[in-house]
């Protein structure tokens, strides 16, 4: 144990003594393997995140148009319809004896960046995420009046909004919009605790609101000669012509297939029901690709950072020909130069990945707020987890095993040759 520790500090003060190389060869480890770390937190966390969205709802239902764009839109606020349903389609379908308990769901309008999502009081009572949790109140209730709001946890958090403050809901999804609905106001009545999904940043407010601020709009456009005020609005008929899209709980999973089928089929209006969970798999199919490409181009950087470490190793071993010759000159053997080499490998790829691992949750702590406002897609700080552990491992492996070569050269090298001065 003593011999470990006395070739290790050895080390140490050798590669101290060349310590902008060591410091050079340490930062190209340590971006090698932040980048391969990085890559695989994202692509785990971003599955994650999707999963937990959405959770015990048996299908969803659309105008006809891709799997994954209906997915994207109707639970991750990615995208936009091509088109929306009638709300006698959406009656006759949650109707139907095979169907426990449905959800409406309006998009199309904003507020301040963030979503609008119209529906009514079964969102609160039947949607669920990770794993079946239940919507939960930090502070207020559900909507009950036409012009109550629910807010998301970082739409009150990042704009600051609490309970009975009005807000103005913009037409159109931008971060930016010319046409607000401002003579028509919402209140907020409650706001949601964090679940760390898309619900997070949107704005929840009733049907009938959503048909309220579009009463007097036809086309994107207010029409002043129908203009409305608030009050009188709340005197007129507000049930909705149209959706976007519902959510469908069944009595028995079995029959989603059948009912599937039929929705697909349905004859009053071309609609597309899809299963989240094959939805889901068919998105993670079409980035499979990209993953594997981005983890390929990982492994290639770390494999390039630990070939610069070797190739310094080399490099120094002519001009340390006389420190070998010393050290065997007061008595080390050639199997202390073996171990001092592999020594000075193993610390320079310990201290790499060490600070590739500190890299990468300094920048997952800096992107993560980033990465959730523009996708969705939500990262949790963690400490390093089996997969970290078994990569730091596998690279400080790796860097021990590919200095073998270098350290063997060392190990030929005689007393005699280290202290020939060659011309």
């Amino acid at each position: 144990m003593s011999s470990l520790t006395t070739t290790l500090n050895l080390a140490g003060h050798s590669l101290y003594n060349r310590r902008v190389t060591a410091a050079l060869t340490i930062a190209s480890i340590a971006i090698s393997v932040a980048l391969l770390l990085g890559v695989e937190r994202i692509r785990e966390e971003a599955r994650t995140s999707f999963a937990s969205t959405i959770s015990g709802t048996d299908l969803i239902v659309g105008a006809r148009t891709g799997h994954l764009n209906l997915l994207l839109y109707s639970v991750f606020r990615i995208g936009n319809a091509t088109n929306n349903v009638t709300w006698e389609s959406f009656e006759d379908i949650r109707s139907r004896p095979e169907v426990a308990w449905s959800i409406p769901i309006s998009l199309g309008d904003s507020h301040r960046g963030f979503r609008v999502l119209g529906t009514n009081d079964d969102y609160f009572r039947h949607y669920r995420f990770s794993r079946s949790r239940q919507l939960e109140f930090a502070a207020g209730q559900p909507f009950d009046a036409v012009f109550d709001a629910v807010l998301g946890a970082d739409v009150a958090a990042e704009l600051g909004y609490e309970l009975g403050d009005e807000i103005i809901i913009a037409h159109g999804a931008g971060a930016a919009s010319f046409a607000e609905h401002d003579d028509k106001p919402f209140t907020v009545v409650g706001i949601l605790q964090k679940t760390g999904t898309p619900i997070d940043r949107t704005v929840h407010v009733g049907l009938a609101g959503i048909e309220a601020i579009h009463v007097d709009w036809e086309g994107g456009v207010q029409r002043p000669a129908s203009r409305r005020s608030a009050e009188e609005v709340l005197e007129m008929e507000l049930e909705p012509e149209e959706i976007t899209a519902f959510l469908l709980g069944l009595k028995s999973r079995v029959a989603a297939f059948s009912l599937q089928r039929q929705i697909n089929e349905y004859p009053g209006e071309p609609l597309l029901a899809i299963l989240p969970g094959v939805a889901l798999q068919q998105l993670w199919e079409m980035v499979r690709i990209v993953e594997n490409a981005l983890l390929a181009v990982s492994i290639c950087v770390v494999a390039a950072g630990l070939i610069g470490m070797l190739t310094a190793i080399l490099t120094s071993l002519n001009e340390r020909r006389r420190e070998m010759a010393i050290l065997r000159a007061v008595g080390a053997r050639p199997w202390h130069v073996l171990m001092l080499i592999l020594s000075e490998a193993g610390l320079l790829a310990a201290s790499g990945v060490l600070a590739g691992l500190a890299l990468v949750i300094l920048v997952t702590a800096a992107i993560a707020p980033w990465l959730e406002q523009q996708s969705g897609v939500f990262i949790t700080i963690q400490p390093p987890g089996v997969f970290e552990l078994v990569i730091a491992a596998a690279v400080i492996g790796a860097a021990v095993l590919i200095s073998l070569w270098p350290a063997w050269r060392a190990y030929r090298n005689a007393l005699a040759d280290g202290l020939t001065i060659r011309v």
